[in-house]
């Protein structure tokens, strides 16, 4: 074998160390979200973190298409990300400390990234003026750097901060102030066992992300709460399920409806949605839909079990009693059967597409749409929810994805008047998607949603206005609803996003939503997981998986769509999917407190 020239030997080795520092930060897996799902990542307790900061390039994955989340980092690569993380630290007004350390030479490839870090105070090297750049670091340098860097000081006696690990001994003395500091920042990511901090451990690359995860505002929820130090186990979660009157009788008889709380309140959920405006008729016996529509609730035959009784009263006092919170569900929203008597009695209330069309196909069935920008359509919304407000002892009210218009409606002649009133004449645009004629059609039904609000808070402050929606994307572009600006404004208290993705990647991708991330920090959010349809089966192990994957991330939980195929509409027996629900929802637990974050 020849021997290489000493200028051989560096050229190989600085090649060596490009391509490490390439695996770290620059070999580039573009920041698309189908890019950023690294093959070796798929089941890491950590996926979600690692996957955004990929996005967000803070850190990067190898050119095969891995991030190797288990593979160590060393000091010098540490110094570099910190670097890329925290650029406003890093660059903040401070004056130089001139630290040049004798083992990073000016030509090593993170001697920028080490002076940086060190100037801002994330290292100070050790004792002897050493750096020690390409030693793998400790889990316990990697989180008191950290905290030092970000100026956290503890605020609690340290002692009684660092019981919280069972390793609390094995904390080096120099570290212990910071490590304090960064629980109780709740920086701290051990897994699997969160109160196990291993503090001499070399730090993986899986560990440094969750750390960069939960040093960043907008990613400090993709840690699932179970393996953040100091973070109690839930004492609330919502455990709902959705009661509706399609391919369901559940509602149609007392005795049925009594078999359904008592299995429910047995199985441990705390919270129903029934249906109470459905199919263009109530549910419930309504004075104001007998004085508009002529029918005082829904005159179907297969609805007869209705006649005679007060369902909702029923299912109100019977759930209080066990414990159980009900939230009517407001399903269909603006939207009603083509052939409904609201529809036929109320031609003047229907809204049409530019080619005069109204008729909206939901697969066999054509409906019609309310135009939600019109008074009276208001008005007779307003007073079917009010009522509700005034006459039940209801716990609170769901609006969903019906409580909008598709975006190609809005081009009936009162709707166009209004539109040129405001615009000078000027008529809508021909273009349905276009975003100014978008934005002014979803401002107007904020506006009726801002005051259905505070009408239902003057009668009663206690009912919980909560929404079910689709995706933001879809919810505003295709739907008019502008769901994100009622949670900053303040309009919503409780959200429950349905996420009826059958795909883990897909699933997840919703959950990570910045706006969904965004809500959960004020009210309580929840994931609405689908159980099947009549006929489109889930399995009972789908349905396990996407309610840990909403726990990990910790989310406010779930409510599955819908009762029926929980356990009686399925290919699998009854007692198995019972015995898992009863298994998920042990123990009891309640809802969480409907009053907001602050």
């Amino acid at each position: 074998m020849l021997k290489m020239r000493r200028w051989q030997v560096r050229l190989v080795c600085l090649f060596a160390c490009l391509l490490t520092f390439r695996g770290v930060l620059s070999s580039r897996v573009e920041p698309s979200a189908a890019q950023a799902r690294f093959g070796d990542t798929q089941n890491h307790w950590a996926q979600a973190c690692i996957a955004s900061l990929a996005q967000k390039r803070i850190l990067n994955g190898y050119p095969d298409g891995t991030f190797r989340p288990n593979a160590p980092v060393t000091r010098a690569e540490y110094s570099a990300m910190m670097v890329t993380a925290f650029p406003d630290v890093v660059n903040a007004a401070r004056p130089p400390r001139g630290i040049q350390f004798r083992d990073v030479p000016r030509g090593f490839w993170a001697a920028k990234a080490i002076e940086q870090a060190a100037n801002a105070n994330f290292f100070s090297g050790y004792p002897d003026n050493t750096f020690r750049p390409n030693q793998n670091i400790p889990r316990v340098q990697a989180i008191a750097a950290l905290a030092s860097g970000l100026g956290y000081a503890p605020a609690k006696p340290v002692a009684d901060t660092l019981a919280t690990f069972v390793d609390a001994q094995a904390i080096p003395g120099y570290a212990q102030k910071t490590i304090a500091a960064a629980t109780e920042k709740r920086l701290v990511v051990n897994y699997p066992n969160a109160k196990q901090l291993h503090p001499n451990q070399v730090a993986s690359r899986g560990d440094i992300a969750a750390l960069i995860c939960r040093s960043l505002p907008d990613t400090t929820a993709l840690i699932p709460n179970q393996y953040i130090a100091g973070v109690e186990a839930p004492r609330s979660e919502i455990r709902a399920v959705w009661l509706t009157n399609i391919d369901s009788d559940a509602m149609f008889s007392r005795d049925r409806l009594t078999k359904t709380v008592q299995d429910l309140a047995q199985l441990n959920f705390n919270t129903i949605y029934p249906a109470v405006w459905n199919w263009g008729y109530t549910l419930y016996p309504s004075p104001v839909a007998k004085r508009v529509m002529g029918v005082a609730y829904d005159p179907r035959p297969e609805a007869q079990g209705l006649k005679d009784r007060d369902m909702l009263k029923e299912l109100v006092d019977q759930g209080h009693q066990k414990g159980l919170t009900i939230i009517p569900w407001f399903e269909f929203g603006f939207m009603a059967p083509a052939d409904s008597e609201l529809a036929q009695l109320h031609p003047d209330w229907l809204t049409q597409r530019q080619d005069s069309t109204q008729i909206w196909q939901e697969g066999k069935y054509p409906r019609v749409w309310l135009n939600p920008f019109k008074s009276e359509v208001q008005a007779f919304i307003a007073d079917l929810i009010l009522e509700l407000v005034d006459n039940y002892d209801i716990d609170g009210i769901q609006l969903d994805d019906h409580f909008g218009l598709p975006y190609d409606f809005g081009y009936d002649d009162f709707t166009v008047a209004l539109y040129q009133k405001e615009h000078l004449g000027k008529r809508p645009p021909i273009d349905a998607k276009n975003p100014d004629w978008v934005r002014w059609r979803a401002d107007k039904i904020t506006a009726f949603t801002r005051q259905l609000f505070h009408a239902i808070k003057a009668k009663k402050q206690h009912v919980l206005f909560s929404l079910s929606p689709n995706n933001y994307d879809f919810s505003y572009n295709h739907s008019l609803q502008d769901w994100r600006t009622w949670q900053q404004q303040g309009l919503l208290e409780e959200l429950v996003l349905q996420v009826y993705r059958d795909s883990r990647q897909g699933f997840m991708d919703e959950l990570n939503r910045p706006e969904v991330q965004a809500a959960r920090q004020h009210i309580p959010t929840g994931v609405g997981v689908l159980t099947g349809l009549k006929d489109r089966p889930v399995g009972i192990q789908q349905v396990r998986d996407q309610v840990k994957l909403v726990r990990d991330q910790g989310f406010a939980g779930v409510s599955f769509f819908f009762y029926e195929t929980m356990w009686n509409l399925s290919n699998e027996s009854v007692s198995d999917r019972k015995a898992v629900f009863s298994t998920m929802f042990s123990p009891a637990l309640p809802r969480p407190n409907i009053a907001r974050k602050t």
